[in-house]
């Protein structure tokens, strides 16, 4: 092991659950990815997190998880693993509320037949309550979920970028396909404001999968 688990400014709790992610995530990459590359995109996305959350009990699952997700992104930007499926992106300025609906719907909607990542340009601290009730109401639930920001591989690595409000602050790539969705940022609104936004959300989902030509169900 590397001594990246010798820094001072994170606590021994978090380092041994740290240890044990980067020892899953090497399990999971072999072949890919060495153990400096996953343990630097380890320790950036625990940084990430560990600068906005309030909380940090769920501090070292959020990092491993979105490690992950980078790590796949980057496999696939560089051509080692593609499996061929579509990859959305949904950004939007604090990935607490349309894009995490987006991600939602897409994900219960295409199942494993395309991959669906979300992400803001100025991250907030915990998905929107309101957001995350009125997708109950559907039977689809993101109270796991978290806000976090795009990365230059998650991006590259999509087929399809959809905007959603961030502006100039979105990231833009050559060549990359994009789509703005005008919708209501429903950061403050109630369940009953939010409800109309979320089934907006939905129909937008549903076009875009029909356009990508993946099966719904």
């Amino acid at each position: 092991m590397t001594d990246t688990y010798l820094r001072d400014d994170i606590p021994l709790e978090h380092m041994v659950v740290l240890r044990s992610s980067s020892a899953l995530l090497q399990r999971e990459f072999e072949g890919t990815f060495g153990t400096e590359t996953i343990e630097r995109f380890l320790h950036s996305s625990y940084d990430e997190f560990g600068t906005r959350l309030s909380n940090d009990k769920y501090l070292t699952t959020f990092a491993e998880r979105f490690a992950r997700e980078r790590l796949k992104a980057l496999a696939r930007v560089e051509g080692k693993s593609d499996d061929g499926r579509p990859i959305v992106l949904f950004l939007c300025t604090h990935n607490a509320g349309r894009s995490q609906m987006a991600l939602g719907f897409f994900r219960a909607l295409a199942g494993d037949r395309a991959l669906a990542w979300s992400g803001g340009s100025e991250p907030g601290n915990q998905v929107n309550p309101a957001a995350v009730a009125a997708m109950a109401e559907l039977g689809i639930d993101i109270s796991g979920e978290y806000p976090k920001p795009w990365t230059d591989e998650i991006v590259r690595a999509a087929d399809v970028v959809v905007t959603m409000g961030c502006g100039d602050a979105c990231p833009v790539f050559p060549g990359k396909r994009y789509e703005d969705w005008v919708l209501t940022d429903p950061a403050g609104l109630d369940v009953d404001s939010v409800r109309p936004i979320r089934d907006e959300v939905k129909a937008r989902v549903e076009d875009l999968l029909t356009r990508l030509d993946v099966r719904v169900g």
